[in-house]
């Protein structure tokens, strides 16, 4: 048995071939583009493993080599570093590197999403960039008014954009305010495609996730949006062991220095999906907003953590919970509040209208 290392990258990629005693038999690079000589080097190994890193790019170069190869391993780029920089490291062993330890069978493997997985995740992201050019028009647009003491609160209401057409501005700020609200008006328009391509990509999809769109928005603050982002970041939720994994998977778990017997919490890591961590902070915003119990929580936390520690650790509960209402197929109730330690114990909470971002 062969084992093949691949060093990806955007335009080239490289090729470490060893044997089960890690001895280096051949070595090759080749540009991205020649996919004939790259199909043309791997199989005159025969029998051979192939292991590539999860960079973003990867899908191609599996789905082109995966019928040649016994098996394709992802290696999890952040672990593997770990791994391999405890040892040696430089761009010209990568392909080595990861070659050999496949040999040894020491690969931190990476999940791979099916392709509905993957167009689930392009839709959500693709609507969250549409809504975040939208909040940096706006902030752009109220930035001139600010300008002029003219800022308003209503000033994306039908009245607040008619004001705009008889403000006094000067002739630059004039035209930059105007091709500001004409790309607002396009991109309005583009997320109401968005959601209405999402609501369609839902309605076909498996039974199962079906009932955990239902299951998630049982849970008080999560509607629409936030479970699309949910199901399309952690795509199947049953390859997390633990909540912990989780937690982590969504860079919200707090990193901790321990020294001479000390330890202090340190900020949240903020590794993972920033999708799903912005989504289930704005999540909980709406339930500490709305949800007397999950306010008392917050305030409380926020009371010896500040505020912004205090949402995170709701965010943190929030996302515990999803996990756990997912994993026993149970709607939202108070058996799963048992999950929030401490305060979090309480009786049932209304649903509550989905955030809008």
């Amino acid at each position: 048995m062969n084992f093949i290392g691949v060093d990806l990258h955007k335009q080239s990629i490289s090729f470490c071939v060893v044997n089960q005693n890690r001895k280096v038999l051949g070595r090759k690079r080749l540009s991205c583009r020649d996919t004939d000589g790259i199909v043309a080097f791997l199989e005159q190994w025969n029998e051979f493993e192939m292991v590539v890193e999860a960079t973003a790019s990867y899908e191609w170069f599996v789905k082109l080599t995966e019928p040649l190869a016994r098996r394709v391993v992802l290696a999890h780029p952040q672990k593997m570093r770990v791994i391999a920089e405890s040892t040696r490291k430089s761009d010209k062993l990568d392909a080595q590197i990861l070659a050999e330890f496949l040999a040894l069978d020491i690969i931190p493997a990476s999940y791979r999403p099916t392709q509905r997985e993957r167009d689930h995740r392009r839709l959500v992201r693709h609507r969250d960039a549409i809504q975040r050019r939208i909040t940096s028009i706006k902030n752009r647009m109220r930035r001139i008014m600010s300008d002029y003491n003219a800022d308003r609160s209503d000033l994306f209401s039908v009245q607040g954009q008619q004001s705009l057409v008889e403000f006094p501005f000067s002739e630059a700020d004039r035209f930059a305010i105007d091709q500001l609200s004409q790309e607002l008006t396009f991109k309005r328009g583009q997320l109401k495609q968005a959601d209405r391509q999402l609501e369609e990509f839902a309605k076909k999809s498996p039974l199962r996730q079906q009932q955990q769109r239902e299951l998630l928005r049982s849970i008080p603050g999560v509607g629409f949006v936030t479970s699309e982002v949910v199901l399309a970041e952690l795509a199947d939720v049953d390859r997390f062991d633990s909540q912990k994994q989780v937690v982590s998977y969504a860079g919200l778990a707090p990193g901790q220095r321990e020294s001479d017997g000390k330890s202090k919490q340190l900020h949240i890591e903020k590794k993972g999906s920033k999708h799903l961590r912005w989504i289930l902070v704005e999540a909980a915003w709406q339930l500490v907003r709305y949800s007397p119990r999950w306010k008392n929580i917050y305030e409380k936390l926020k009371q010896r953590t500040g505020a912004k520690k205090a949402i995170i650790a709701v965010a943190r509960r929030l996302l515990c919970l999803m996990i756990a209402v997912l994993k026993s197929g149970e709607p939202y109730s108070a058996v799963h509040t048992g999950l929030s330690s401490g305060s979090a114990n309480g009786s049932r909470s209304a649903p509550l209208a989905a955030p809008s971002t």
